[in-house]
């Protein structure tokens, strides 16, 4: 998306690299972009859509509710849904994914204000704190199980592949979803029922911070679900955490980084940061993962990487353009 409000894409044609067929829409005007796994839809400044390519990307059967008044569009993996600005919900895309909402219409009619999705399914927030969900329902499409717990108070869902956590305005979190995937997180229940600030989800696992700076995580254990090998420095101090693929990294107040889920090895996803453990006692100020690495911006400017070699972890070949003046990492 360029300042002019046109957009230029790239790629593989059949995944939305080739927007010809939409080309005269998105000249000018565009305000925001977002894709599913081999889709795109773009908001513009007049509340329209447009949408190009498979998984998605074909909007024809809901277009005369795009035409106007959307003012967030969110996708998960085939679908997306589109908030308008009198909180109705449109959905399009695959329908095992949340593509059709039919059993949920009625109450996507107004009200809703956030939507997140996880792999295969959506939960919409509405503006009295209850919570609606649809799509593949062991991808958290089906909240039954919670629905007493989500009719009120919720502020926030996260969604990692295939479960959701709803933090709720005394602090509490309710999951649902696939159960090895963080859907339940009975384990761990009596540190969610007060005093979360903010949850992050990464593929198969979730981590809390509470109010206390304390760390709470539940879900796959190998994918950073268990947190046990660095209990002692996540029981304070901690201002934010951030997934990639498989683990997870944590930035402590006094800028040091705790991280923990897949180790080092034959799949290196940067879970074990011991070859550059040196450069993370202090300063850090902003980490950002991908599927397999991280990056971190130290207080100097300098970027410090770890994780697979092959795929981000290793920035040796534009170490000395690393060493300062960076503002952001993408």
């Amino acid at each position: 998306m360029k300042a002019d409000g046109s957009v230029v894409t790239w790629g593989h044609e059949e995944f939305g690299g080739d927007s010809i067929s939409v080309a005269d829409k998105l000249q000018e005007g565009v305000v925001q972009v977002t894709g599913t796994n081999g889709a795109f839809a773009a908001i513009k400044e007049d509340g329209s859509i447009v949408t190009w390519c498979i998984r998605g990307g074909d909007s024809s059967s809901v277009a005369d509710k795009l035409e106007w008044g959307v003012i967030q569009v969110v996708g998960n993996r085939k679908a997306f849904a589109a908030i308008k600005e009198d909180g109705c919900v449109v959905t399009w895309g695959h329908e095992e994914f949340g593509g059709d909402s039919p059993s949920v219409a009625d109450k996507l009619e107004d009200g809703v204000v956030q939507v997140t999705g996880t792999n295969s399914a959506f939960a919409a927030i509405k503006e009295d704190g209850s919570v609606v969900t649809w799509g593949d329902g062991s991808s958290g499409g089906d909240s039954s199980s919670v629905a007493d717990t989500l009719e009120w108070g919720v502020v926030q869902v996260v969604g990692n592949r295939d479960a959701f956590a709803a933090i709720k305005a005394g602090g509490s979190v309710v999951t649902w979803g696939h159960e090895e995937f963080g859907g339940d997180s009975s384990s761990v229940a009596d540190k969610l029922e007060d005093g979360v600030v903010q949850v992050t989800g990464i593929h198969s696992a979730s981590a809390a911070i509470r109010e206390d700076g304390s760390v709470v995580t539940w879900g796959d254990g190998s994918c950073g679900g268990d947190s046990s090998s660095v209990a002692d420095k996540l029981e304070w101090g901690v201002v934010q955490v951030v997934g990639n693929g498989h683990a997870f990294a944590a930035i402590k107040a006094d800028g040091s980084v705790v991280t923990w889920g897949e180790p080092i090895g034959e799949h290196s996803f940067g879970g074990s940061s011991t070859s550059v453990a040196d450069k993370l006692e202090e300063g850090v100020v902003q980490i950002v993962g991908n599927t397999f690495a991280f990056a971190a911006i130290k207080a100097d400017g300098s970027v410090v990487t770890w994780g697979s070699e092959e795929r981000g972890g290793n920035s040796s070949s534009v170490a000395d353009k690393l060493q300062g003046g960076v503002v952001q990492v993408v």
